[in-house]
């Protein structure tokens, strides 16, 4: 049996939700019962009230955490949005490598999701550098939000439903075959992306300034004031001549101080 969120459960978890991860949950009344039904029932409460008294008022990170886990959603699979990744290897891999004289390459993967971009990524750095790779550092770090798709990311199995738009060489090179259907990324790759939970709301730390942060997909669920405020954050966690990467379903303010190069591409010149 599924349950009903009354309008002021409702309030209180949209608000909960832009208040500590920037998430717009306004339009998403259907979503926010379908995921969070079955929860509230495995708890032993009742209501979503009760449920929402404990986790808001004095549940431990673990619950929320949990609850964060169910709003957020996580669709991706290996070379989404393939533009982004021809672009990586034609403009911004080669000016890593003219302009980084310490061979650090600093790239920030910040919605990773289970991990499919980052290894994504990952491959087109080796593809890109070849014979040539030990001597960079091009470790990704890879973030979100909820823990439990950065736990499928570390695991590094799909299936192969993920892996069409892999060109079948990649495949062969890039994964080994642990079943009748599933894949597991090679070693070496998966040892070229850090993962790391992170609030996209928090301060941006870093120690070198990033080459190319790629942020795509997550900003949908952001209203505009949210938004742009990230949008200039991620600007001054940029090098000079640095790319910024967003979803084609996203946009950028035309405030920002970031230069428009194509369609979901930015620069920070």
């Amino acid at each position: 049996m599924e349950l009903k969120l009354t309008d002021e459960d409702f309030r209180r978890v949209v608000e909960y939700m832009h208040r500590n991860y920037g998430i717009n949950l306004s339009k998403k009344r259907v979503l926010i019962e379908g995921r969070l039904s079955n929860l509230v029932y495995e708890k032993g409460f009742h209501t979503f009230r009760e449920y929402f008294d404990t986790v808001f008022q004095k549940g431990s990170g673990a619950e929320v955490r949990e609850l964060v886990n169910k709003l957020t959603t996580n669709h991706t699979f290996f070379m989404r949005e393939p533009e982004h990744f021809e672009f990586m290897k034609r403009m911004v891999l080669p000016q890593i490598e003219r302009t980084v004289r310490d061979r650090d390459a600093r790239i920030w993967c910040a919605a990773s999701s289970t991990g499919e971009e980052p290894y994504t990524m990952a491959m087109i750095i080796d593809e890109y550098f070849g014979l040539k790779k030990n001597e960079w550092d091009t470790k990704i770090l890879a973030t979100d939000i909820s823990t439990s798709v950065l736990e499928k990311a570390q695991r590094a199995e799909y299936h192969a439903d993920a892996l069409k738009m892999l060109p079948p060489d990649w495949i062969r090179r890039y994964f080994v075959k642990i079943g009748p259907e599933q894949y597991r990324v090679v070693d070496r790759i998966r040892s070229q992306v850090v993962f790391r939970q992170f609030n996209l709301m928090d301060r941006i730390v870093y120690k070198k300034p990033f080459d190319l942060i790629s942020c795509r997909n997550v900003m949908i669920y952001f209203d505009t004031p949210t938004k742009d405020a990230l949008v200039e954050r991620l600007y001054d966690a940029m090098k000079s001549k640095a790319y910024l990467f967003i979803g084609h379903a996203e946009s950028v303010s035309k405030s920002s101080r970031l230069s428009y190069v194509q369609p979901a591409i930015y620069q920070k010149l």
